[in-house]
């Protein structure tokens, strides 16, 4: 009977350690199930409160408008050039004074014809070289005059083009670096709710893998009561069947 008790009690005890072992293992089961509940309902709430997707350019607008027609701003500044006709003027007048004066002295002295015609002559020519020099000074301004209103007016040309220039490059900037601060900011939230997706999936996979394995030491611990007890009916069947 010693030995056969002995048997019985070593059986029990196998049997008491497999049930120990398969409720740990349950319950090991158990908080790996709830752990792969929170790990996907956290990567549920994840997939649905992910952010939108985003055109970047949907606030660029047309800058076109910024370059305007300056056509109109344009003229020909020797369109109104003047003739110098006062320096002509001046000339038949004192011309006219000349040929009075020397009439005059030919009659209140009683000169020749041809003296009062040399005189007239002479004092024409001398009015004739004053009056082509004033000409020639008044057109000359003139020509200078134009040539400057053109300069003035191709510099302000100029700088007007350089100003939409500016302005249609700047706003051009500004819209882009408006898309790509979009375009950043998205990428980077995308980046860290794919992170944190990932994160939950791994921990998904490891709880399912640490309930299967909790199963398994479940099943075995089982399986070793279910042959602890077994073992316990044959002893005693043994020892019975020797008395």
């Amino acid at each position: 009977m010693g030995l056969v008790t002995a048997a019985v009690v070593g059986a029990v005890g196998s049997a008491v350690g497999s049930a120990v072992g398969a409720s740990k293992a349950g319950k090991a089961a158990g908080r790996a199930r709830t752990a792969k509940a929170q790990a996907q309902a956290e990567l549920n709430a994840l997939k649905a409160n992910r952010q939108k997707v985003i055109n970047p350019y949907e606030s660029t607008t047309d800058l076109s408008g910024l370059a305007t027609d300056l056509s109109s701003q344009l003229s020909n500044p020797f369109a109104n050039l003047g003739v110098a006709t006062q320096a002509a003027e001046i000339q038949v007048e004192q011309a006219d004074i000349a040929l009075a004066n020397t009439l005059d002295t030919i009659r209140a002295t009683g000169a020749s014809a041809g003296g009062a015609t040399a005189l007239a002559q002479a004092a024409l020519a001398s009015k004739k070289g004053v009056s082509a020099s004033i000409e020639q000074q008044e057109a000359q301004n003139e020509k200078l005059k134009a040539q400057g209103e053109q300069q003035l007016q191709a510099q302000k040309m100029s700088e007007q083009q350089r100003l939409q220039g500016i302005a249609i490059a700047e706003g051009q900037r500004v819209q882009a670096a408006d898309a790509a601060g979009k375009q950043f900011k998205f990428q980077t939230q995308e980046n860290r709710t794919n992170a944190d997706m990932d994160r939950a999936a791994g921990a998904i996979s490891q709880a399912q893998a640490q309930e299967a394995q909790a199963n398994q030491a479940k099943a075995s611990a089982i399986a070793g009561g279910i042959g602890a007890i077994g073992g316990i009916a044959s002893s005693a069947i043994g020892a019975f069947g020797k008395k």
